[in-house]
């Protein structure tokens, strides 16, 4: 499968999609003015991908300063598809990167990690500069 490479815009993430090095990678802040339009397709190439998955080491990296409601719908239906891959006999890890200070952005991973069991979270705090 192509790699997705999306630069990333003032309103939406960086999008590094490395299917055939099983690295998927999304940086940035995400509040596009349709979140549906933005991650809808995005997530459908993700869904093509871990159908070809077969006991598959993938690692997802997630470095997002910033995500308004609508975005964080979309990453949920992103982490329930990784979940569901996971139950599926591959190994999925989640690279979850926030500021140190930035509880909110804390907070939501401490909510993947309890909603989608499956996946093997890390937690990444940074310090910025």
């Amino acid at each position: 499968m192509e790699p997705l490479f999306i630069t990333a815009s003032p309103t939406s993430p960086e999008i590094d999609f490395r299917f055939h090095q099983n690295t998927l990678s999304i940086k940035g802040e995400s509040y596009p003015e349709n979140a549906a339009a933005f991650y809808g397709p995005l997530i459908d190439k993700v869904r093509l991908y871990l159908a070809r998955c077969e006991l598959a080491d993938i690692t997802v990296n997630v470095s997002l300063a910033y995500f308004n409601s609508s975005s964080t719908k979309m990453l949920f239906t992103l982490f329930e598809a990784l979940n569901d891959a996971a139950v599926a006999g591959n190994q999925v890890r989640l690279n979850w990167y926030h500021d140190v200070d930035d509880d909110t952005i804390l907070e939501f991973g401490q909510e993947l990690q309890d909603d989608f069991g499956a996946l093997d979270f890390c937690d990444h705090p940074v310090v910025s500069n």
